[in-house]
């Protein structure tokens, strides 16, 4: 198949070798040559042209819109167009309404670099289910985990949420550490504890199938006058060691106003809603449907 592949970056690079790889002609452009392929173009229309597939991996927003003028008008009238970079789920659509001419997906992946070259990438797809179907065998050239997730941009709209929950669970934990080593524990011995217990045992995002994604509360795991018992106790510590905890201090804030609803024999977890309450949404998914994805 011949393909275009605008974007050879620290990832791009890697998923357009993959791509080469499989045996497809890949041509490629990028602001600075790339070597490796012998199919390269001299600018992103010239990629563009002919391709059945398109294939771009920039690094934001401002830069898909701008390159959109560009390769948009050069592709063939029903090729495809999935852009693999983090972009904004208003840019997508934009671009999806603008040119009716070529289905255009979001497909951001996840996996960093290594991921890349290996071909162990998540990919995220919005947009019409029936074109992501259909290049679904080239998508898994790309990486080894590719999903519809739903309508156009709601691959992005993962995949920003996605990151931004990785990043919280950094900043928590960049929190835990400091606290536990100026309490006294040694780091190694600190992160063993910490792999061994409970939320250490499990996948993080697993365990939203327990209680929250339900919308299940009772009988409580671990209720939420032990975790506010425990979270007030951490805190404690940090105030006598010196160690700010501005995540740990908004933790505690949401445990105690479910503590306030009267939630104290609840599971933990019951704290949660109190979000999709401020959000107006309900975060809700079946039993047997959870099942199924567990087992994905």
């Amino acid at each position: 198949m011949k393909i275009g592949f605008i974007g050879l970056g620290a990832m791009g690079k890697h998923m357009a070798a993959n791509l080469q790889r499989a045996g497809h002609d890949v041509q490629a452009y990028d602001l600075r040559r790339v070597e490796g392929f012998p199919n390269w173009k001299d600018s992103a229309a010239a990629a563009a042209r002919d391709a059945e597939v398109v294939f771009t991996s920039l690094p934001g927003p401002k830069e898909v819109e701008a390159i959109s003028a560009e390769i948009a008008p050069a592709m063939r009238n029903g090729a495809a167009w999935f852009d693999l970079s983090t972009n904004s789920p208003d840019t997508v659509r934009r671009i999806h309404k603008r040119y009716g001419n070529i289905a255009f997906l979001d497909a951001p992946v996840s996996g960093g670099p290594a991921g890349a070259q290996s071909g162990k990438l998540a990919l995220w797809i919005g947009g019409e289910e029936g074109v992501y179907n259909q290049h679904l065998p080239l998508l898994k050239a790309i990486g080894d985990q590719p999903l519809y997730v739903g309508a156009i941009g709601a691959g992005t709209v993962a995949k920003l949420a996605h990151n931004c929950a990785s990043f919280a669970v950094q900043a928590a934990l960049a929190e835990i550490f400091t606290l536990g080593v100026k309490g006294g524990v040694e780091p190694l011995a600190l992160f063993r504890a910490i792999r061994q217990g409970a939320s250490g045992r499990k996948r993080t995002f697993d365990r939203l199938a327990e209680n929250f994604l339900p919308g299940k509360y009772d009988p409580a795991g671990f209720s939420l006058r032990l975790a506010h018992k425990d979270v007030s106790l951490a805190l404690e510590l940090a105030e006598k060691e010196g160690v700010p905890m501005k995540i740990g201090k908004i933790a505690l804030e949401e445990l105690t106003e479910a503590m306030q609803r009267g939630w104290a024999d609840r599971d933990c977890r019951v704290a949660m809603t109190l979000q999709e309450e401020r959000a107006k949404v309900s975060v809700r998914v079946p039993p047997d449907a959870l099942q199924d994805a567990l087992r994905d």
